[in-house]
């Protein structure tokens, strides 16, 4: 078995049952990250020597038969806007180069405080400010099915080092879709908690209203088991999980407009096997959805704009030109325009919680387009802008309207479909993707 594709809950059976060694496991990673033709484009910057002190730590608590966890000695990457003491966490950004953090971020400290091993600090997009994972001012990931197309973003390296065997699993963020795109559009499992469910502390923001930190990884338990070490909780018990049964609404409307037939085609299919295994589908298109996303222009770049202003405007010149108009794009707007729009926002995620109550889940793709040629993104600065807000379309509802979401693989090349659940719900969430999991696959 090739273990560097194992997933992360079986890699920790694995070191249980004594067939795997973190060190060896550790190592293994290292090496191959070293090694890969893409791993600088991938990792920003390794961490061997932590790496190795954790796994050497982790393999002897096992021997001791004192593990701490069932991902006790797995090894796993970071996001570069997760921070790491002593090394360097730039967030994607030139206008961060050389921060060197002291501490490190409190997921990270618990994390390691519960046994995973730390390989290294994964490439992202510019202060985490698009969906395409596209950074021509530090590195492009390679998408993991095409390296020609976009890898998705922001959390683009941390897709990518799982997809491609260079960590068991890797812990990302997301503020308007930088888990799930990443994931859908490398096979992968992403979940994006409801904000404020995880500690943000020591996490560089974007907007912090909407920020979030979540995991990306081969499969939901493994999901499930990192959030529940992100929170310092037990994990969920998955084992009878089963999609017969399972209350699901396809969210109509908006997540179709302008989409392109390979992600329809790809959810539609997988919506049809989830009814054949015993999930109760039904349709809506609640008004509140459309109207929440009317807000977003006047939500997320102000706030943006407004916690990153002094370091933009000193040097304007060390940002991708695309990235920069993003930001810019929030600098006009009114403070009351801005408190107006999260008033009614609070009213619109009330209407949303009140029309769902039922359901286990609403479905929808998770990105409506594939992932684009990165050529024509770094040339065509249109098309850069068209396809990276279409991209973060769908994911976005969830951010607006705060709920846990993830996206699972449908089978089908780079598309996903994601799972909505309600506010703060986020373990029963985590059920009712294992069950629809257990369908798909």
């Amino acid at each position: 078995m090739d273990w560097l594709r194992a997933s992360a809950a079986e890699q920790g059976r694995a070191i249980l049952a004594g067939l795997i060694s973190p060190v060896g496991q550790a190592e293994a990673y290292l090496e191959a990250a070293a090694r890969h033709p893409y791993g600088k484009r991938i990792y920003a910057r390794l961490t061997p020597e932590r790496a190795r002190a954790e796994a050497v730590a982790a393999h002897d608590r096992a021997r001791a038969g004192l593990r701490r966890g069932l991902l006790d000695g797995v090894a796993i990457s970071w996001k570069d806007n997760i921070d790491s003491a002593g090394t360097a966490t730039e967030a994607g950004s030139r206008l961060l180069a050389g921060r060197v953090p002291e501490r490190d971020a409190a997921i990270l400290a618990g994390a390691t405080l519960d046994g995973l091993v730390c390989l290294g600090k994964t490439h992202m997009t510019e202060l985490a400010f698009s969906g395409l994972g596209v950074n021509p001012m530090t590195a492009t990931p390679p998408n993991s099915i095409d390296p020609a197309l976009a890898p998705g973003g922001s959390s683009s390296g941390a897709a990518v080092s799982v997809a491609l065997g260079l960590a068991a699993a890797a812990i990302g963020s997301d503020t308007g879709g930088s888990i799930r795109v990443p994931a859908a559009w490398n096979g992968l499992v992403g979940f994006k908690p409801t904000t404020g469910a995880v500690h943000g502390k020591g996490i560089v923001p974007l907007c912090r209203r909407f920020d979030v930190a979540g995991p990306i990884a081969r499969t939901v338990e493994d999901c499930a088991e990192l959030f529940a070490v992100l929170r310092g909780e037990n994990a969920p018990d998955l084992s009878d999980a089963s999609p017969a049964g399972l209350r699901l609404m396809v969210l109509d409307g908006v997540p179709f407009d302008e989409a392109r037939e390979a992600p329809v085609a790809a959810f539609q299919d997988a919506a049809d096997r989830l009814a054949k295994a015993g999930a109760r589908i039904t349709h809506a298109a609640p008004p509140c959805v459309a109207e929440a996303m009317a807000l977003a222009a006047i939500l997320f770049a102000p706030e943006a704009y407004g916690i990153w202003r002094d370091q933009i405007e000193d040097a304007p010149e060390l940002m991708y030109p695309p990235i920069l108009d993003r930001f810019r794009g929030g600098k006009e707007v009114l403070a009351a325009t801005y408190v107006d729009g999260w008033e009614e926002l609070a009213r619109l995620r009330a209407n949303w919680d009140q029309l769902v109550a039922g359901f286990d889940a609403v479905i929808l793709p998770t990105a409506p387009i594939l992932p684009p040629p990165v050529n024509r993104l770094l040339t065509e600065p249109d098309f850069f802008a068209r396809e990276n807000l279409l991209t973060l379309r769908n994911t976005r509802i969830g951010n607006l309207l705060n709920l846990p979401a993830i996206s699972l693989p449908t089978g089908h090349p780079a598309c996903g479909i994601m799972l909505m659940g309600r506010s703060g719900h986020d373990r029963a969430l985590l059920a009712a993707a294992a069950a629809a999991e257990a369908a798909l696959r």
